[in-house]
């Protein structure tokens, strides 16, 4: 069984491994093109995605447009039988209706929830207590496809995106591994997804992360740990971008007004809100490196107690 496979960022790698790693033939890779960036934008970076096949004499294709008659030619000569997406951009209907088996994807959340581009991110925003991944078959509409396979998994109480991604990460390539078999087994039965249950995880922009001192400690402590470590919450502080990646909740009532700073400017920094207190353990002030609390307050002293 001939299989091209699609992704591009850390979270593919494992899925394209444990493929490699069964035996399986991966004819192609399918990545996105390498791009400048690093200090002055001068540097070529390479996607992990793309590294991997490199190092293991994959054959790499980086298409600019996935619709371009060449690529979709270069494709369709790889004669695949299947098609692994994990973590690629959408397809177009000639690209993912093109082999004979058909076009699976795995993505980060229990679908049909969380579908769209951050449902990692989200869960842990919206307060779930589980996800998971799912692989699926590709059809129209984004994330909409029959589900072959779900695995759930656990979210720990002060967990960020980044534990919770790089967890997903190895249960995802398990799901991969699993849904290749079965497919190649023609052990495949699909169950529709039910629209009713659907929620959205959109892309998240730097803007929608400030956070609101007025929310409740817990939500306040979700949003927070949600976008750890990036794009990273934020808050002002003299007049700066303060980000803070990570935290812990102290529920019960202040009767104080929301962002209130409460520090001795050496071991502890909280935050009061609508109904607690956050305790921050993790920040980065604008220009400065991320550091734990204590390292912050050891080189910088916090001179009034309201946030603006």
């Amino acid at each position: 069984m001939n299989i091209v496979f699609m992704g591009t960022p850390d979270f593919a790698v494992p899925s394209l491994d444990i493929l490699v790693k069964n035996g399986y033939n991966i004819v192609g890779v399918v990545t996105a093109t390498d791009k400048y960036g690093g200090r002055g934008m001068k540097k070529l970076i390479e996607s992990p995605v793309k590294k991997y096949a490199v190092e293991n004499g994959l054959r790499v294709l980086q298409p600019k447009n996935l619709k371009s008659p060449e690529f979709v030619e270069e494709l369709r000569s790889l004669k695949a039988d299947l098609q692994i997406v994990v973590a690629f951009r959408m397809l177009p209907e000639i690209v993912w209706n093109m082999p004979p088996l058909g076009t699976y994807n795995l993505h980060s959340s229990l679908l049909p929830k969380y579908r769209g581009a951050a449902p990692i991110n989200w869960a842990i925003i919206k307060g779930e207590k589980e996800t998971g991944v799912t692989s699926f078959k590709l059809q129209h509409q984004i994330d909409t496809g029959d589900i072959l396979f779900q695995e759930k998994i656990d979210i720990g109480e002060n967990e960020t995106a980044g534990e919770l991604h790089d967890r997903l990460m190895i249960l995802g390539a398990e799901v991969v591994l699993k849904t290749v078999n079965a497919i190649k087994q023609g052990k495949v039965e699909l169950h529709e997804q039910d629209d009713i249950e659907a929620t959205k995880a959109p892309k998240i922009f730097t803007e929608d992360c400030e956070i609101n001192w007025n929310d409740t400690t817990l939500n306040i402590h979700n949003f927070i740990r949600g976008l750890s470590p990036f794009p990273g919450a934020w808050t002002t502080l003299d007049e700066k971008n303060f980000k803070i990646f990570k935290t812990l909740k102290i529920e019960g009532q202040t009767n104080k007004e929301q962002g209130i700073l409460f520090t001795d400017n050496k071991k502890y920094l909280h935050i009061s809100t609508k109904d607690g207190l956050i305790d921050v353990l993790e920040v980065k002030m604008q220009g400065k490196k991320k550091m734990d609390i204590r390292s912050f307050l050891n080189g910088y002293k916090i001179n009034y107690n309201k946030l603006k």
